[in-house]
């Protein structure tokens, strides 16, 4: 590689994931320190392995500091630096605080005077910044990297910053920032006036996590996409973004949920219960995905959006109540409904109503093509007779996905499967395994 034409070497240590071995370039030969120098993002995440390292009597005297590092890194660049993304590594996260004995500051990446020292050099061509800190270490320190980053990255395009108590005392306004993501971030704010207004050209902002808020309200005008995982607090919530497009929110049991997005096409909403809910005319909404204890009510707030053609709903209701899941409730709310999936909860409920009621659906479901289930253990053959009667109310389904438990006996399920689908063969049937918390497995080709 040393006779590699300089621009080829440059590009080949670009691609390299951990900017430690580019520092370990630089003393390979002439040559390999130039490239090294010419490289402009840096990326160095602390493992596990370096930090027990660092704190082992054995061998800490022979692992120079990571700030150190970090510090040679900036300081050896020739170009301007575009990408800069720097923290520990997720495995970290396993330390607890009975394993550190002192108050130590090595790891503690959100320190403002430490930021100072190399970001103010980078900062006048930086489009990216990442930064995951050492919650350990930094849960207890307040920082101010907000108010240095608004002060001096006036170009900087995306922010994430992970594992942190941030301040936004001082923030200035960063009108070319698009994406700001803050992951389990603590916040000292009542609210989220201040990223509103200093931040007013987003585009993309994820929220994971952020304590500390109180009635928090998102006001962003140009708003895509919004990923927001709120912590189990008795507040209100509220998203006011006229241009969002895609929404994931999760929470517990909030007061009062608020969303006002009109040009909403994709909205995933995860949430235990709510008291009160107050939403748009979805006219544009296309994809729905509803995950909640009181899942019948969620469903009629989303009447009024007749564009939407893809559904997946699951019920994680943990009381018995009158109000349970039909499927004839879910068609008279979407009867222009094409895709339909199912999840276990859901569909357990659906099955009981079904052995109940029998099917009595008013809508034709005609516009339905695809069904996928994830079936439970039990009632197998009741699930099987629920799709039998689907089938004889939908002449335009084509395709059925059959998803059972992991834990459940498969050659038995996949038996009986084969030869429902041989009693129907104009439709296209496919199997697989499920498991919470896991991605679906398809594990036979269609029949």
């Amino acid at each position: 590689m040393e006779n590699l034409p300089s621009s080829l070497l440059v590009d080949i240590l670009s691609r390299l994931d951990d900017s430690g071995h580019l520092a370990r370039c630089r003393l390979v030969s002439r040559n390999f320190c130039a490239a090294a120098r010419e490289v402009q993002s840096v990326k160095f995440f602390c493992s596990l392995s370096r930090y027990l390292k660092s704190r082992s009597p054995e061998t800490r005297d022979r692992i120079t500091p990571f700030k150190a590092v970090l510090g040679d890194l900036f300081r050896g660049s020739r170009v301007p630096i575009e990408s800069v993304s720097i923290g520990v590594e997720k495995s970290l996260a396993g330390i607890s605080y009975d394993d550190v004995e002192d108050e130590s500051d090595d790891l503690h990446l959100t320190d403002a005077r430490f930021v100072e020292e190399w970001l103010p050099r980078v900062s006048g061509e930086l489009r990216s910044l990442s930064i995951s800190d050492f919650w350990i270490q930094s849960c207890w320190r307040k920082s101010e990297i907000l108010k240095l980053i608004s002060s001096c990255c006036h170009a900087l395009l995306e922010l994430e910053v992970k594992n942190a108590w941030l301040s936004v005392d001082g923030l200035n306004s960063m009108p070319m920032l698009s994406v700001l993501t803050l992951e389990f971030v603590r916040l000292d704010d009542e609210d989220l006036n201040k990223v509103n207004d200093c931040f007013p050209c987003l585009q993309v902002l994820n929220l994971i996590g952020v304590g500390g808020l109180k009635e928090p309200k998102i006001c962003l005008p140009r708003l895509k996409t919004c990923q927001w995982t709120v912590s189990n607090a008795p507040f209100s919530l509220t998203i006011l973004a006229p241009s969002l497009l895609k929404l994931e929110l999760r929470c517990i049991r909030p007061r009062s949920l608020v969303i006002k997005a009109p040009m909403l096409a994709d909205c995933r909403i995860y949430i235990v219960e709510v008291n009160e809910l107050q939403v748009n005319h979805f006219l544009h909404l296309e994809s729905l995905q509803l995950d909640s204890g009181n899942i019948c009510s969620l469903l009629h707030s989303f009447a009024s959006a007749t564009a939407i053609n893809e559904v997946k709903l699951n019920s994680s209701r943990s009381n018995e109540t009158d109000d349970t899941l039909c499927l004839e409730s879910a068609f008279e709310v979407f009867p222009n409904v094409s895709s339909l999936t199912l999840q276990s909860g859901a569909w357990s409920e659906m099955v009981t109503c079904f052995l109940s009621n029998g099917l009595k659906t008013r809508s034709p479901m005609k516009d339905l093509k695809v069904i996928t289930v994830q079936f439970v253990k039990q009632n197998l053959d009741a699930s099987l007779q629920f799709i039998s009667c689907i089938l004889n109310c939908c002449n335009s389904l084509l395709r059925i996905g059959l998803l059972i438990h992991s834990d459940a006996d498969h050659g038995a399920f996949f038996s009986l499967v084969s030869k429902w689908a041989s009693k129907h063969p104009r439709v296209k049937w496919k199997c697989g395994t499920w498991k919470e918390g896991a991605e679906d497995i398809w594990v036979s080709d269609c029949y």
